[in-house]
């Protein structure tokens, strides 16, 4: 039972890795791994394209890098910080393990220290991307629900706050520039993908986006996992969309539907205006149904 879960977690890896490398270019076919740089506040950069949006902010020591993308896009990472400042990569957060937000660890140099929440780093050593002498990519350093790295201006704050996306999700806040970065624990507006295998929950997303919320106070802009930057507003009204969805689906619970009823049945609430179902993987909408159902019973 053990080797077939994880077998079926390394599967549902896989193909969340060749379906995000699918959809960078037009009919599957990949180009040119080209990135582009925003300027989020002074200091502080996002990184969009190649996957998950990498933030790399620029401290006295050198440059912190949150997350790396998919594999290959290391280089494209370290081209755009070379057009902002000249100063090395120190250190990697990793805010999950999905691959294509830790898929370019590698890249960096096996010196760069590389920090995640402890969960992730299970996670990540279960890859073939990080067995062998790869190992030497993974974290080098772990917690489990607070750290604080750097200090003054430069202080980096990463929280737990719970089960999500997945089991072990980081929250990377700038306090001095009052940002923070949410990974795919808010990776845009839409309903959320939820990696059960890795450790995340439908039940649970809601209570942890609210935790979030209520928790990092000191900040005016979000960078999220895929999507624009974002307000804390936004964040608050994610956390309404996913608790919202749960006690409809109790509703459908208590109302003898069947998942697949349920997931014929279900939209978004008018409210919520521009949100959709998930990208398919991990069964797109009914897959989150069928989490749902499944640790609603539990209860």
């Amino acid at each position: 039972m053990k080797r077939a879960t994880l077998l079926i977690a390394l599967l549902a890896i896989g193909v969340l890795s060749m379906a995000i490398v699918a959809s960078q270019a037009p009919g599957g076919q990949r180009g040119p791994n080209v990135a582009q740089i925003e300027k989020v506040r002074d200091n502080l950069y996002m990184i969009t394209g190649g996957g998950g949006n990498t933030a790399a902010l620029i401290t006295d020591r050198g440059v912190v890098v949150v997350d790396t993308k998919l594999a290959g896009w290391g280089q494209p990472i370290l081209d755009k910080i070379k057009t902002v400042t000249d100063k090395p990569v120190t250190t990697i957060i990793n805010t999950h393990s999905h691959p294509d937000h830790v898929g370019s660890n590698e890249a960096f140099p096996a010196n760069v220290e590389v920090i995640a929440q402890e969960v992730t780093k299970a996670n990540m050593e279960k890859q073939d991307a990080f067995k062998g002498d790869k190992a030497k990519f993974l974290p080098k350093k772990t917690f489990k629900d607070k750290m604080n790295v750097g200090s003054g201006k430069d202080q980096i704050e990463l929280f737990y706050f719970g089960r999500g996306h997945t089991g072990g999700d980081a929250w990377v806040v700038f306090p001095a520039l009052r940002v923070m970065h949410a990974g795919d624990m808010f990776a845009g507006k839409n309903a959320p993908l939820i990696d059960v295998m890795s450790g995340g929950s439908a039940v649970d997303y809601g209570k942890t986006l609210e935790k979030a919320y209520n928790t990092v106070k000191n900040i005016d802009t979000i960078i999220t996992g895929h999507s624009t930057l974002m307000k804390p507003a936004d964040l608050k009204e994610y956390a309404d969309f996913n608790n919202d969805f749960i006690t409809w689906v109790q509703s459908e619970m208590k109302a003898g539907k069947t998942i697949d009823q349920a997931a014929t049945e279900w939209r978004p609430p008018a409210k919520y205006s521009g949100y959709g179902p998930p990208a398919p993987l991990f069964g797109g909408i009914k897959g989150n149904i069928q989490t749902a159902y499944n640790e609603l019973k539990k209860y």
